[in-house]
């Protein structure tokens, strides 16, 4: 199972560009199997970084619980109708199985054989002598079982319900028995003995299989061809012979055709709850199209391995990808606040440092290591950088960052100068987006003084097209809020001319009375010089819960 590098939900070109360049140091330092993954589409912005960088981008992963197909064994030894007992259990004998499932020629799962009912092929009948000697299977079967050889064939293929005699009484006694079965159904065995052959081939028996390595003179076998007797050579002696003959019957009435089956896209949980009452000794993992994608035991689903993830710019499990909360977090290399909710069992690396940028701290790894980027991975870094710090001119920005972005600057084989310039006009969301992919663009959720709440931010080249759509992001802001159950969201419009933002809210309240900025509408206020989620609109929103809150108190304890 590989390490996945995940940066938040709804990712930014830095939580992109940070797992991507983190992934692929890891896989030449300590973690070979890392692989960047990422919560949902690259927006328009990073879909240009990539594709200057002329990297793939993340695989999307939205849930990282694991689901059946991720714990099944896809090396699966199965069976088909028409196979029969001997090259079964040898099977099933050799990789220690219990039980395998049957398909048919598409891999559609068509029924179980468990050793239990394949053994019975063998033992069952045993106080009915004509179910004892009955075997289910076709002339050729019986060859290939015993290694055997044809001296004459008639329709080997053809599917037989035989009754099987051994010669090894008295011709005389041997003839009266004969009469006792249907000839066309008898397979007689028998070693070097013409007085058994001849009557048998007489009467036109199905088959005859001589033992011992022997094998019937030319004019039996002529006798033989008139008749329509098929004659079979067996290596071994008499004993053996039967014993193989009964191991080639069909498995076919052997199988279990009512079994239960889980779908590979099953969460482990929902795969418990389906099985918990089957005795089923397996249970085969299909597709959407009820294809074999691998088998499942009782005991692959009790302590399952958990998916083992790296988190990069961001540490808090509201912002995580789904189901981390139940997985193994390795390592944390973020330039955010401390958050809540991540707990580890064992000691993991942290790293989290006030910078611009993520992907500061990645670039400053690989230096650590002495390890120095391919030019692709060297321009994602600085892509990171250049977002997350308005290429340098965010108050977020740090000495660290600037000195790492010049090291990359010698690296990535780009001017970044224009490459900055053609970044931050590509890709504005207001003009290629709907309100609900705006709003979900670049937001985290967050939780202060008892509130969860949501901000989004989207930097712009002025503010021309946000007036144009002030009202319908509005509406876009305020069904995020109601469809996540928070208290609000905001969403940062950041004009990167100006250094500055407005501010939108899904609803307003008399607390943002102490903002201290400008009013411009209901729930819309300008930040002049604010360009920051993290260093200057989180504090500043904090700051308006806690004295809220306070005068909440004050206000009960005057009423007490």
């Amino acid at each position: 199972m590989p390490v996945l590098v995940f940066g938040h939900r709804n990712p930014d070109t830095d939580a992109i560009c940070s797992a991507i360049a983190y992934a692929d140091l890891l896989q030449q330092t300590t973690r070979p199997t890392a692989m960047a993954a990422c919560c949902g589409t690259p927006n328009k912005r990073t879909e240009y970084v990539l594709q200057r960088c002329r990297l793939p981008a993340p695989k999307i992963i939205v849930d990282v619980r694991p689901e059946a197909e991720d714990l099944c064994r896809q090396d699966v030894i199965t069976a088909s109708l028409g196979d029969v007992f001997y090259q079964v259990y040898q099977n099933m004998k050799q990789h220690e199985l219990r039980a395998i499932p049957v398909i048919d020629s598409q891999r559609h799962v068509i029924g179980l054989l468990s050793l239990l009912n394949l053994m019975e092929l063998i033992f069952e009948g045993d106080s009915d002598s004509t179910r004892a000697r009955t075997v289910n299977t076709s002339l050729s079967k019986i060859a290939d079982v015993l290694g055997g050889s044809f001296q004459h064939s008639v329709e080997p293929d053809q599917p037989d319900e035989l009754l099987v005699m051994v010669g090894a009484m008295s011709a005389e006694g041997f003839t009266k028995r004969l009469h006792n079965y249907p000839a066309e159904r008898l397979l007689v065995v028998s070693g070097d003995r013409p007085t058994i052959h001849l009557p048998a081939i007489e009467l036109g028996v199905r088959g005859i299989v001589v033992t011992g390595g022997y094998e019937l003179s030319s004019g039996l076998v002529a006798v033989a061809k008139a008749r329509g007797v098929t004659i079979i050579r067996s290596p071994f002696d008499t004993a053996t012979t039967t014993m193989r003959i009964k191991s080639s019957q069909f498995i076919d009435t052997a199988i279990d055709y009512e079994f239960i089956t889980i779908p590979s896209k099953m969460p482990v949980q929902g795969a418990r709850t389906r099985i918990e009452k089957s005795n089923e000794p397996i249970f085969p993992v299909v597709d959407d199209d009820q294809t074999l994608v691998g088998v499942l035991s009782k005991s692959d689903l009790l302590n399952p391995t958990k998916p083992r993830l790296i988190l990069v710019d961001h540490n808090e499990l509201g912002q995580a990808v789904e189901g981390a909360d139940e997985a193994e977090i390795l390592e944390v290399l973020d330039h955010h606040r401390l958050g809540g909710g991540l707990k580890s069992s064992q000691p993991i690396r942290f790293i989290m440092e006030p910078v611009g940028s993520t992907c500061t701290l990645v670039a400053r790894q690989f230096r650590a290591a002495g390890i120095v980027p391919t030019s692709g991975i060297a321009l994602c870094m600085a892509s990171g950088i250049i977002s997350d710090t308005l290429y340098l001119r965010s108050p977020t920005t740090t000495d660290v960052d600037r000195e790492i972005l010049e090291w990359l600057r010698g690296i990535c084989e780009v001017d970044l100068e224009q490459y900055a310039k053609e970044f931050f006009e590509i890709g504005s969301a207001l003009r290629s987006c709907t309100p609900e992919e705006v709003v979900r663009e670049d937001c985290k959720e967050f939780e202060e003084r008892g509130q969860r709440f949501s901000i989004s931010q989207i930097e712009e080249i002025g503010f021309d097209l946000f007036w144009d759509r002030k009202d319908e992001l509005l509406e876009g802001l305020q069904a995020m809020a109601v469809s996540r159950k928070l208290d609000f969201s905001a969403l940062l419009i950041t004009d990167i001319v100006s250094n500055g933002s407005l501010l939108l809210l899904s609803k307003d309240s008399k607390a943002w009375d102490e903002i201290n900025y400008p009013r411009l509408d209901k729930n819309l206020y300008e930040l002049a010089n604010v360009v920051s989620r993290k260093k200057q609109l989180l504090p500043l929103i904090s700051q308006i819960l806690e004295t809220a809150d306070d005068r909440e108190n004050l206000a009960i304890g005057s009423k007490g």
